[in-house]
């Protein structure tokens, strides 16, 4: 059981964690907006994602190799400031970049991505350090991030309706705001003593590097089969599925998100066993997206979508909980590692899907099945990059049952 004096340090990290949903969840909800306001194209829209992500896996790699260098406790009061600061810069590039707003919105988000990349490195072994810390409070922890996106999109859409959508720095000034609690907070909070190196394990660096390695495939594969439909589900509903925008937007991308974060907290309540966790959730993600990929029923389609919040919702966490329980005292690199893995299958999965509808949808196999079935072709490409999905998790399953083995053989030695 935590005790009393760091009680408020693990709120702190709640509480960063959740701030930071807005992060990711509110930059898309504004695509269009800055597409028809500032003439600002799609391509390059998306490039910010990719600016994204890629900040967030090069901070994962300078602490998996330096992690030692730096001051742990300055580095996460810091860390929000950084939130703010970003989040301000992007706010505000209409009144700073007057000639060129998406340099603002690069260097916005650049900024905060740094932020979101040391969230992932450091709040979780800074809650795994503090005393009396389980598992559960790890899911907790990762829980957050889902309810911090429900949160972010309904109030969110709610200013939208009230003050339209030409205020949205605004609304993005007042979710830069909110990280500053968490700064105050963890000022005012204790730090745990944290490993920052491997030197006090008394396993062999081989085995351990390669346990730490497999831990790192297993939270790739999990990403990926988790950021393959965050990614696209609003896409694939709407295409695929013919359903309106607006509500596979709000009923589609909202439940995945309330599964995802339910997902973790029954685990942080009930779970057990996280080995079979992952991989019933892991197995469970390949139907989802063998049924998303060949079914023609939209409604048993769309359940698949949405359960797949469900399946995925332990697949990070959950492999964090793993190399927790299987390498002790894994140190600050080594979740900045885990981190690198995660963000490395958040990126290419998706980017993959994306390749395969534009490829399907140029070729000649397509026109004729759409032509021989009646089916549109923005449906077999859609269905199309859902089956190239499905090889994420069916990977992955392999990858953990090798690793229960490998796992299983090393304790038996």
């Amino acid at each position: 059981m935590i005790t009393g004096e760091f009680k408020r340090t693990k709120l702190s990290c709640y509480f960063a964690y959740l701030s930071m949903s807005s992060i990711f969840s509110l930059p898309p909800m504004l695509f269009i907006t800055f597409h028809n306001m500032y003439n600002i194209s799609f391509t390059l829209l998306g490039t910010l994602v990719l600016v994204n992500f890629c900040t967030q896996l090069g901070v994962d790699l300078v602490f998996s190799f330096f992690s030692k260098h730096f001051n742990i406790k300055k580095t996460v009061r810091v860390m929000p400031v950084l939130t703010t600061i970003g989040m301000g810069i992007y706010a505000l590039s209409p009144v700073i970049f007057k000639d060129n707003i998406y340099i603002g919105l690069v260097i916005g988000t650049v900024i905060f991505s740094v932020s979101a990349g040391l969230s992932e490195v450091l709040l979780s072994p800074v809650v795994a350090a503090i005393p009396g810390s389980t598992d559960k409070d790890m899911s907790l922890l990762h829980s957050l991030y889902a309810w911090g996106v429900v949160t972010v999109v309904g109030i969110s859409s709610l200013f939208f309706v009230v003050f339209g959508k030409t205020n949205w720095m605004y609304l993005t000034l007042f979710w830069a705001v909110l990280p500053l609690i968490a700064c105050v907070s963890f000022c005012l909070s204790p730090f745990p003593q944290m490993d920052i190196s491997h030197t006090d394990s008394k396993a062999p660096k081989k085995n351990r590097a390669m346990g730490l390695l497999l831990c790192v495939g297993c939270i790739f594969f999990g990403s990926a089969a988790e950021n393959s439909m965050t990614n696209w589900i609003s896409s694939y509903m709407e295409s695929a599925l013919q359903i309106p925008k607006t509500v596979g937007d709000i009923v589609g991308m909202a439940v995945f998100a309330v599964l995802l974060g339910l997902g973790r907290v029954l685990y942080a309540k009930y779970g057990k066993n996280i080995s079979n966790v992952l991989l019933a959730g892991m197995a469970g993600a390949v139907v989802c997206y063998l049924i998303a990929g060949l079914s023609d029923n939209v409604v048993l389609s769309f359940m698949a979508c949405i359960v797949t919040g469900m399946c995925t919702s332990m697949l990070w966490p959950g492999t964090l909980i793993l190399m927790e329980e299987k390498i002790p005292s894994p140190g600050v690199a080594a979740y900045a590692l885990m981190a690198a893995g995660g963000d490395f299958g958040a990126s290419v999965a998706p980017q993959l899907i994306g390749i395969v509808v534009d490829k399907v949808s140029e070729s000649t196999f397509a026109v004729e099945l759409c032509s021989q079935t009646g089916v549109s072709i923005e449906q077999i490409s859609m269905k199309s990059g859902m089956l190239v999905a499905s090889i994420f998790p069916v990977i992955g399953v392999l990858l953990l049952l090798f690793v229960r083995k490998y796992f299983n053989k090393g304790q038996n030695k």
